[in-house]
């Protein structure tokens, strides 16, 4: 099967970087792409079909290496402060009685709806990310069986590994936050990830890889790290850290091993090359901790280790990097995550950008291509994968491309920063990924779009409930105020 896709706009590769091709071809044969041109010099012999995508631009396919596959917390917990947070996390007292919020057949569908999402807005490859606050642990192999079985039918590719933990962050009854361990769930977590590592390899299915995804470095034992780090090293397999991420990380860590978190991912074997970490804001030049340049960019770069950056969650939680400008040019893999809903990288890119031109105090800051690289090429590098995020002879025809006539998108300049200033990924009009058209403008095949709506509000509904219940003042008042006051429609009706 040959496909041949135009546009008015291509961002294909040309051996060192993305470069415009305008009203330009691709040419997919099987899941490579076989030729890239314009499209008047297209060779046409043996084409099967034809996408003509017109004014749009064809890139790509997005990477998000903080994906969630979740509902959307984000919603809840974003607009709390201090105090609400804390009321937001597991009591101690949960600890001792947590549960599964959502059953087997719940979570499931859980994550069903959420690659849904990241097929609609343009995501090709994806690591994902989800709450543990709604697990009476963390995740299990078994949960991610199920994931991956529908992960490929939908035609994504996915980078995939159950969590695991040895700690959780809890708020005790006088309100400190703090961290609890079960070290025997830690070490239960790590042979369930194991066994799913293994299991995905023995599938032999191009579209999932395994990989290892512990938790947060807070709630992972130094034994655990060190036994995550034997157990992929020994497979060769990629492991995703949050670490660098919060000033509560660095302090407890520090308090607790007397190390930073940087020196404690080193320390026990989870400082190299197929290291990934979200987010990586919280290290010495960021004001909130020195200001200042004391090694730990070089560290990081010399480790090869990939940062994921989620420009758009960093944002609504108040939190920033400093400064991508900086990250680059101390030579560190860069790569973008989206970390929470919409899974809109378009968004995430507009949003850096605005972000570097504050920190700047300058319009000259922010370089559009820099984060397109990083959602792309970036996402290519971080995953080992170099026929990944490039549209070029040979490459994987994994491909993205995102409408420009819409009316609303006003007049086009060019495609990439209009799509930026002026479009959502809402835009996406196709996610093709290995050869295989997953998402055509909005509509993706055997799937009910009405009905994955419906699930995702009644799943969100139950989510939103058990917050009550884990509430460390034990109390189940109104822990999401809304924006204005909810009327009294008897009192309108009585003005009526």
């Amino acid at each position: 099967m040959r496909i041949l896709l135009t546009a008015d706009h291509v961002i294909a590769f040309d051996g060192t970087g993305h470069t415009e091709l305008r009203d330009g071809a691709v040419l997919v044969g099987r899941d490579r792409i076989e030729w890239v041109g314009p499209a008047a010099s297209t060779p046409l012999d043996g084409v099967d079909e034809r996408i003509d995508l017109g004014a749009a631009v064809l890139m790509p396919g997005l990477i998000d290496l903080d994906a969630l596959t979740d509902v959307d917390h984000l919603l809840l917990d974003s607009w709390s402060d201090a105090a609400q947070a804390k009321r937001l996390a597991w009591s101690e007292d949960y600890f001792d009685r947590r549960r599964h919020v959502f059953t087997e057949a719940e979570r499931r569908r859980v994550r069903e709806v959420a690659l849904v999402q990241l097929a609609l807005h343009g995501i090709t490859s994806y690591m994902p990310i989800a709450s543990e606050v709604h697990s009476a642990w963390a995740e299990s192999a078994d949960d991610f069986f199920a994931m991956a079985e529908f992960s490929s039918r939908l035609g994504l590719r996915g980078f995939l590994g159950p969590s695991y933990r040895s700690g959780v962050g809890v708020v005790t009854a006088d309100g400190r936050r703090d961290v609890r361990f079960d070290e025997q769930a830690g070490r239960d977590g790590l042979d369930d990830a194991i066994r799913f590592v293994d299991g995905i390899r023995a599938l032999d299915d191009p579209l999932l890889t395994g990989v290892f995804l512990p938790c947060r470095i807070e709630t992972l034992t130094p034994e655990l790290m060190e036994a995550t780090a034997r157990a992929a090293a020994e497979r060769g397999a990629l492991v995703r850290i949050h670490a660098l991420q919060g000033e509560f990380e660095r302090t407890s860590i520090q308090a607790r091993y007397g190390r930073t978190p940087l020196e404690h991912l080193a320390a026990h074997g989870l400082l190299h090359d197929r290291v990934i970490v979200p987010h990586g804001t919280v290290i010495d030049i960021n004001p909130r901790v020195h200001g200042e340049d004391r090694g730990d960019l070089a560290r990081i770069a010399a480790a090869g280790v990939a940062i994921v950056h989620c420009p758009l969650t960093n944002a609504r939680y108040g939190s920033e990097l400093v400064t991508l400008s900086r990250y680059r040019e101390a030579g560190i893999v860069f790569a973008l995550g989206t970390d929470s809903f919409p899974p809109d990288l378009i968004r995430g890119i507009d949003t850096g950008v605005s972000a570097a031109k504050v920190q700047h105090g300058s319009t000259g800051a922010g370089d559009v291509a820099a984060y397109v690289d990083a959602a792309t090429l970036g996402g290519a590098a971080a995953l080992h994968r170099p026929d990944l995020g490039r549209i070029a002879p040979g490459a994987t025809a994994d491909l993205t491309a995102f409408r420009l006539d819409d009316v609303r998108m006003g007049a086009v300049d060019d495609p990439l920063r209009t799509l930026v200033l002026a479009g959502t990924a809402r835009d996406a009009c196709l996610t093709m990924v290995g050869g295989r058209v997953v998402m055509r403008d909005g509509e993706i095949p055997g799937i009910d779009l009405a009905e994955v709506h419906r699930d995702m509000q009644a799943l969100f509904d139950t989510m939103r409930a058990a917050y009550a219940e884990r509430d460390y003042r034990g109390t189940a008042g109104e822990l999401f105020p809304p924006v204005y006051r909810v009327a009294d429609t008897a009192a309108f009706e009585e003005r009526a």
